[in-house]
């Protein structure tokens, strides 16, 4: 697999103002009380939530330490930590906020090493189980770290702090370093978490979501239409979520902007219905792909109806299905 691929870490900072203070503590409440943008924080006191590393352990602590710790031109930097979730779901998941904490840990660790600041730097951390927004597979375990870093780093050279900074430049790019101190973590922990197979597992995935879109070579199952009234080709077909289930939706082309502000067109899938095991995905897209008689409202609707079924009662369905000759009658 790109090893870039495996794991995404980017910096933020805010600067000493008044409303970079304001910014600062706003998203450290942020950090300590929620999830996500869409879910409170399973743990609500900042002594359970933060790991701390130097840089306390509540948003008041960590807030004064930025204060004391601050250049002239940076108060505090955060870090994101995110495995792709693909990734995580070959860990157990019992093991998967254990793999996100040593990951973050073995990450700061390395990366500062690497850059020569032997002395360390003071940090906190909080985990986050989001679940993913991806529009093609949304709902996956998404555990990732954010982590608050000091303006100012301790220089035995100097023998005071001097600022600490992130240069991205053609002499030094500590990003890029950053980048490839998380892929050089990111292995040996799979090797360790998930098995020395973890790669092929993860390769086989892929190929097999290949493979499910390569029904869009085919004939169309319907069109849509959008906003501005362009129709466009909708192929019913599926998508493997994990190595134990798969997506039963459909593929569409939709207009996304490039690097030029020209637009172009991606084929992306939209899940109708989740959690499906491989061969009852795959049997239901064959027949919906009938039923829906080329109307993408009609698909679905008839995913809805498929969704309040019980697993035995869509295995029954499908049992009085010729697999050409579709009669499916739904309840809409």
């Amino acid at each position: 697999m790109d090893r870039k691929q495996l794991c995404v870490a980017n910096v933020q900072y805010k600067k000493p103002s008044a409303d970079g203070a304001k910014q600062s503590r706003n998203l450290l409440r942020y950090l300590t009380y929620r999830e996500s943008r869409d879910e409170a924080a399973r743990y609500t006191t900042g002594k359970d939530r933060w790991h701390d590393h130097g840089m306390g352990g509540s948003v008041a602590d960590i807030a004064a330490r930025c204060d004391d710790l601050k250049s002239e031109h940076v108060l505090a930097f955060s870090l994101v930590v995110n495995p792709n979730p693909d990734l995580v779901a070959l860990v157990a998941p019992e093991d998967r906020e254990a793999f996100a904490w040593e990951l973050t840990e073995g990450v700061i660790e390395d990366f500062f090493d690497r850059r020569g600041l032997d002395t360390g730097v003071e940090w906190a951390g909080v985990l986050h189980h989001r679940l993913t927004d991806d529009p093609e597979a949304p709902g996956l375990h998404n555990p990732h770290v954010h982590v608050v870093l000091p303006g100012t780093v301790y220089s035995e050279e100097h023998g005071c702090r001097v600022p600490l900074f992130f240069s991205r430049n053609r002499k030094v790019d500590h990003i890029e370093l950053l980048h490839r101190t998380t892929e050089d973590q990111m292995v040996p922990l799979l090797d360790r978490y998930v098995g020395p197979e973890w790669e092929l597992r993860y390769d086989h995935l892929a190929a097999v979501r290949e493979a499910q879109m390569a029904i869009t070579e085919d004939e169309p199952h319907g069109w849509t239409i959008d906003q501005e009234e362009r129709e466009w080709p909708v192929w019913c077909g599926v998508r493997r979520t994990s190595e134990a289930t798969t997506s039963l939706g459909f593929y569409q082309l939709y207009p996304t902007p490039n690097d030029d502000d020209e637009e172009s067109v991606t084929i992306q899938f939209r899940p109708l219905l989740s959690g499906l095991t491989h061969e009852e995905a795959e049997r239901l897209a064959q027949v919906l792909g009938i039923a829906m008689k080329g109307d993408l409202e009609q698909l679905k609707a008839l995913a809805e109806a498929l969704g309040k079924m019980t697993p035995a009662e869509r295995t029954a369905l499908l049992a009085m299905e010729e697999p050409n000759q579709p009669a499916l009658e739904l309840d809409l």
